[in-house]
């Protein structure tokens, strides 16, 4: 058979190539769009076989391409043999038919498959069920594994990691590497790990450990981008990106990003308003109680659960006077405070009077929890992530009473970003508040 240009691994070929040839081939296939384009042109050539076999090596090769619905078809039609299950069992877990597949994956076992793979597969399938419960309970069976197994050790971390023991799924990787250096995923979610933490120099090293024995490692690059143009070295986020583009010419995300860095390089930073801006934050954040007020005022202020001076910007005059026990006098007194500051009564109501009324929250009542999720367990880049935490911005319903316009303002926040909200907010059904 006719070997895909590039591609080191035949996948049509009198017998099946073994599990780790297979992970071979799809990383090669990934590696560039034209490795993407010459494997998909073999695969079709073998759509219309019918043989058992090439049924099966059908299945996998749309598996490798992402094509799930129709690789489960193939695959269920191919002949029986444990590489067929494990594959079935993959195109089933992402397609999030998660009965099924941990059903296939009883079957890879019974057909021979190794009984620590399948266990640690059915970790992982678990875990992208949400059923962390059954998960933890899945890998105590493989706690005979430890300090021999790197896959235990990762499957472990990635379990911590949904859980929040972060600095034990740190400690995982390192040992999932310890055992098993070249262990792509364990490397790649130490760095992500490092860089979600903050450690950006331990990321940014293991980023590049990462893209020196993967270079076309999408994600590593992108997050690596992020990293160096948030130092400002724009030249090494450039090299990044470029890269990708080199195998990815039409990467989306990349090319957002490109042209995001190249605007970056050209940014005026204007220190001298950043100054005002943060000085101006800092007055509007005064407590109250800083200043000489009578009892009565105090006492009024207080039980209305205005706390500071940027809370008086959003209240006016007539609605201070409607409170019970509240005067001309303590008026007077409040207003000749801000009056030292330069501000007035509702004057954050003013500088919002030719804006829209807040939407009221979108989709039906049963599904207004879902506005109160946090934004933390929303799969965002460092950029976006480090943006909302500026912005104080805390649930999907803060997030969408958020414009377009605000997100953009946040320093060293762009398009890349910007888009890479809105898509996930769409996969929600919810979009960014527009002034138009």
């Amino acid at each position: 058979m006719e070997q895909t240009a590039e591609l080191q691994v035949h996948l049509f070929r009198e017998q099946l190539p073994s599990m780790d040839e297979l992970r071979t081939l799809s990383h090669l296939v990934h590696c560039s769009e034209s490795n993407q384009q010459r494997f998909a042109e073999q695969v079709e050539q073998h759509l219309s076989k019918t043989s058992p076999l090439t049924l099966l090596e059908t299945g996998i090769g749309l598996f490798i391409l992402g094509r799930d619905t129709e690789a489960v078809v193939k695959l269920q039609k191919g002949q029986d043999c444990r590489e067929k299950f494990m594959y079935l069992a993959f195109a089933q877990r992402r397609l999030r038919r998660f009965d099924e597949a941990l059903q296939s994956l009883q079957r890879a076992k019974d057909a021979g498959a190794e009984a620590l793979n399948v266990s640690l597969e059915r970790v992982a399938t678990y875990r992208y069920a949400g059923n962390m419960e059954a998960a933890a309970k899945e890998i105590r069976t493989c706690a005979n594994f430890a300090n021999v197994s790197a896959e235990y050790h990762y499957q472990l971390a990635r379990l911590q990691e949904v859980q929040g023991e972060y600095d034990k799924a740190i400690e995982n990787c390192k040992t999932a590497l310890q055992l098993a250096p070249n262990h792509q995923r364990a490397l790649f979610h130490l760095a992500y790990r490092y860089d979600l933490s903050g450690f950006e120099d331990e990321a940014i090293e293991h980023y590049k450990k990462v893209v020196a024995t993967s270079p076309t490692y999408v994600s590593a690059l992108l997050n690596l981008a992020v990293l160096y143009e948030d130092r400002g070295e724009f030249e090494k986020a450039s090299a990044c990106v470029d890269k990708v583009l080199e195998a990815h010419p039409n990467h989306p995300r990349a090319n957002l990003f490109h042209r995001d860095v190249e605007s970056s390089k050209t940014m005026f930073y204007d220190e001298e308003r950043e100054k005002k801006k943060s000085r101006k934050n800092q007055i509007l954040e005064t407590p109250i109680s800083d200043f000489e007020l009578s009892v009565r005022s105090r006492n009024c202020l207080r039980k209305m659960n205005l706390r500071t001076l940027g809370d008086l910007l959003n209240i006016t005059e007539a609605e201070l006077l409607s409170y019970k026990n509240f005067g001309e006098t303590s008026l007077r007194e409040i207003k000749a405070v801000l009056e030292q500051k330069g501000l007035h009564l509702g004057q954050a109501l003013e500088d919002k009077q030719l804006q829209p009324d807040e939407p009221e929250p979108q989709g039906s009542p049963e599904d207004r929890g879902l506005l109160n999720k946090s934004v933390d367990d929303l799969q965002l880049s460092v950029r976006a992530r480090k943006c909302l935490q500026k912005l104080n911005i805390r649930t999907l319903g803060e997030l969408v009473r958020t414009t377009d316009a605000e997100l953009l303002g946040c320093k060293n926040f762009g398009v890349t970003s910007l888009n890479e909200i809105k898509r996930m907010l769409s996969g929600f059904g919810l979009s960014l508040r527009s002034l138009d």
